[in-house]
């Protein structure tokens, strides 16, 4: 997280992305200009074409020069990609960001925070208050290094799984530092990291315990555990009031955290940051939703929350927690309601209008 500097212009670029991507991220800027103001944030935003749409167009993802020009912004905010029908000859999608931006900004840790909301029901017996955590996925390796690099036969297939020291090590201190600043915000008693891993059948998830045991003796004032994933998966839907902080590999953490999110009212309810030592983006963790775009169906909550995430990690708390609460309020006293799928009941407007009353 940066030090707040009162008077100091934020500069954020902006993916609108595909789908119902420009929708969300249109509501995430009227309530950053909204919040901005409110708090005398400069902002200077400027706006990057990238995601499948953008290579149905050009032939390519990202333009010449973008990852540089990303890099320069105090952070990004980026909306969803990705169109089930714009695909590379062999059939894969084209136009996904993931694998360009985690790798080319060396975003390490994929930062997730799962909490349930007063006025939101999950798909579990739980109330507000007792889910509040955050998974970190480490975002550069693991099975995912693999992409577009795996070998290929016409009966067999193979993907490595990878994981070496270094990148275990700094999203696992990162995850540790992350539970010592939530422990400032009297969470809990005494903050906690549970690695997440199967180290019992595979030698690169011992690698990573191993690691994950060496930097836990730094931090002697956070508790340290281990839980194998299967384990996590039970415990994560019968047992979220245990989890503070939770650290784990790239595919761990990318199917997990789509299990958390279930509980808490679904992807549209979470929202993601992507962080690096030299630069950062925020994104829902949910896809496009091509068939809802242009609707005004979509539930922008999950970008909102991921500009709160931006502007915490850009020095901003007092409008990072301004926006929650306003996101909070806005569920808490009945002026946003979902649907069974997961659409906001009045609309995409009439959440960001509900938030912007709020702020």
């Amino acid at each position: 997280m940066a030090p707040e500097q009162p008077g100091r212009t934020l500069s954020v670029a902006v993916i609108r992305g595909d789908g119902i991507g420009p929708e969300l991220v249109e509501s995430a800027l009227t309530v950053l200009r909204a919040v901005a103001q409110r708090h005398g944030i400069t902002l200077d935003v400027r706006e990057e074409p990238a995601g499948a749409e953008h290579y149905r167009r050009t032939g390519r993802a990202v333009d010449p020069g973008a990852l540089e020009r990303l890099a320069t912004a105090d952070a990004v905010l980026k909306g969803p990609v990705g169109l089930p029908d714009v695909r590379h000859p062999d059939g894969t999608e084209a136009g996904l960001l993931g694998g360009v931006l985690r790798t080319g900004l060396d975003t390490f840790a994929n930062v997730r925070p799962v909490r349930l909301l007063p006025g939101v029901r999950g798909a579990t017996r739980h109330e507000p208050g007792e889910i509040d955590y955050v998974l970190v996925r480490e975002n550069t390796e693991g099975l995912y290094a693999s992409r577009g690099a795996g070998v290929v036969a016409r009966d067999a297939a193979a993907d490595q799984l990878l994981v070496t020291r270094t990148g275990t090590r700094r999203v696992v201190r990162y995850a540790f530092e992350l539970a010592r600043r939530r422990a400032g915000g009297g969470r809990r008693a005494r903050p906690e990291v549970v690695c997440v891993d199967k180290s019992n059948v595979l030698r690169s998830f011992a690698l990573f315990r191993a690691v994950f045991d060496e930097v836990a003796a730094d931090y002697p004032d956070v508790a340290a555990r281990h839980l194998y994933a299967d384990a996590a998966a039970h415990d994560l839907v019968a047992h979220p009031e245990r989890f503070d902080v939770l650290v784990m590999e790239n595919f761990l953490g990318d199917i997990l955290s789509d299990l958390a999110a279930a509980t808490v009212g679904g992807l549209g309810m979470c929202g993601a940051a992507n962080i690096g030592d030299g630069a950062a983006y925020f994104e829902p963790i949910h896809g496009s939703a091509p068939s809802l775009a242009g609707r005004g169906l979509a539930n922008p909550t999950s970008q909102l929350l991921s500009l709160a995430l931006l502007l915490e990690h850009t020095g901003h708390d007092p409008a990072a927690a301004a926006v929650r609460a306003a996101v909070e309020r806005a569920y808490a006293d009945g002026a946003v309601a979902l649907t069974a799928a997961g659409s906001p009941a009045t609309g995409t407007a009439s959440v960001t209008a509900a938030v912007l009353e709020r702020l």
